[in-house]
């Protein structure tokens, strides 16, 4: 009931297993928190990463983006389990999410700048890592027209979703490899986007 079937290889293996139990908690206690609150309250936790990026302490803005990914989990559960989902909180959830994810990569970036200095590569790969998040997401809202979720059809699934993409960014973030996130975010992103468009357009041609 709380699981989704586009969930991606992390929500699937490690963060079910945290936002489950606190939506079971939620539910026990009939703590009074609606979806959205909880989307909201994952993007402040998302956007609480970036000042730490900027202070140089890339460790605890990488636990947060974490954090944000786990809770992100909870308000689709509880709009679930409480058979309240809508297309508004839909909404609101998506655009909330974008923001973490460009906010993520950015001041990932920027600790690359303040760190190290200004390079052609942090550039280039900051450019990559931002446009790949968003175009997964495009491209999953865009498929739709086929009538289904782009990650539940061809064989392409699971490993650019926006959980796996945050989980890259926190495991690098703990030991302040900037340039290797945003590489690995990048050519997830673009691999998945790339296979996934020509899936698409095989299979309703």
């Amino acid at each position: 009931m709380l699981r989704k079937s586009t969930d991606g290889w992390i929500s699937s293996l490690i963060n079910r297993r945290f936002s489950s139990r606190i939506t079971n908690l939620i539910l026990e206690k009939n703590w009074q928190i609606t979806p959205n609150q909880m989307s909201f309250i994952s993007f402040l936790v998302g956007v609480l990463a970036f000042p730490f990026y900027l202070l140089k302490v890339p460790w605890i803005a990488g636990i947060l983006v974490q954090v944000s990914s786990v809770l992100d989990g909870v308000d689709g559960e509880l709009a679930r389990a409480r058979n309240v989902s809508s297309n508004w909180g839909a909404f609101f959830d998506t655009m909330l999410d974008r923001f973490v994810d460009i906010l993520a990569v950015l001041g990932l970036s920027l600790y690359g700048y303040l760190k190290d200095g200004p390079s052609l590569s942090l550039l280039f790969w900051s450019v990559l890592a931002v446009s790949g998040s968003l175009m997964v997401s495009y491209l999953h809202s865009v498929g739709k027209v086929f009538g289904t979720h782009p990650a539940l059809v061809g064989k392409l699934s699971g490993f650019a979703s926006r959980d796996v993409r945050l989980f890259v960014v926190f495991v690098f973030s703990l030991f302040g490899m900037y340039l290797p996130a945003l590489v690995v975010v990048s050519i997830l992103s673009y691999v998945y986007t790339t296979g996934k468009f020509v899936e698409l357009l095989v299979l309703n041609r």
